[in-house]
């Protein structure tokens, strides 16, 4: 079983392979990676592993910052030293974690479950990518900050702050850019939910999460509904739901 540990303290990374080697003699530990940046060169010049053991705060950031440059496939075990709600959302997002001083005792449970349980051949990278992006929020109060999109052979992100309204078309997703551009995306209109700020975006009925930024005019209709007219939009029907109405003003008038 080849493994990589990324952890940014020297003695807490070594103590790690031994406990490992010790469960295993058969373990072999592929490299110890100190940092976001040298992660990510890692996984760019090597074959995936078939584990990886990572601490969240690295000194350069944190780990989660590797999936957004890279696409890990392999099961993912975290070292951490954060509080039982942090652990709470982990078990949430069913992501397993070891709580830093890591013993013996917990990491042979964590490999055990690993080897029995078959759930690292069933998550999907979107799956993954989902997860960790809750429980990055959940532990960090922050949302998502951007959005990585495949342009032909490229990879580029795009920042959230640029992004004008999300939409659903034949059961895909797709968001559009304040200048225009349209691009796929991998989250539905639920998780985009969950992950996008609630002060910037609104969801205004089953196909539209949009910002202020992306609303070119509103007509009010004698029936109390409210028609919008989004910036770069070819959909002349969007109205805000009736149950939405309401909060929807609240939201505009922050």
């Amino acid at each position: 079983m080849n493994i990589l540990i990324i952890e940014d303290e020297q003695l807490a990374a070594e103590k790690l392979a031994n406990q490992l080697i010790k469960y295993n003699a058969d373990i072999k530990i592929l490299a110890q990676c100190p940092s976001v940046k040298k992660s990510i060169e890692w996984f760019q010049n090597n074959q995936m592993p078939n584990l990886v053991f990572m601490d969240i705060q690295l000194g350069d950031g944190l780990s989660f910052e590797i999936f957004e440059a890279v696409e890990i496939t392999c099961p993912v075990i975290f070292t951490t030293a954060y509080d039982e709600y942090a652990l709470r959302a982990f078990k949430v997002n069913s992501l397993d974690y070891l709580l830093k001083p890591i013993n013996s005792k917990d990491l042979a449970a964590a490999m055990d479950k690993y080897i029995s349980s078959p759930w690292n051949e069933n998550s999907t990278p979107k799956q993954s990518a989902i997860a960790y992006d809750k429980v990055l929020k959940l532990l960090t109060n922050q949302y998502k900050q951007r959005f990585l999109i495949k342009v032909g052979t490229h990879m580029k992100t795009i920042p959230t702050e640029n992004i004008g309204f999300f939409y659903s078309l034949e059961k895909a997703t797709y968001f559009t850019e304040l200048g225009g551009k349209n691009h796929l995306t991998d989250y539905t209109l639920e998780e985009l939910e969950e992950l996008l700020d609630p002060a910037k975006f609104f969801r205004i009925n089953r196909k539209y999460i949009i910002s202020v930024a992306a609303i070119d005019d509103m007509y009010t209709l004698s029936n109390y509904r409210l028609r919008l007219i989004l910036k770069h939009c070819s959909d002349t029907d969007i109205f805000v739901s009736r149950e939405k109405l309401h909060d929807f003003k609240l939201w505009l008038d922050k």
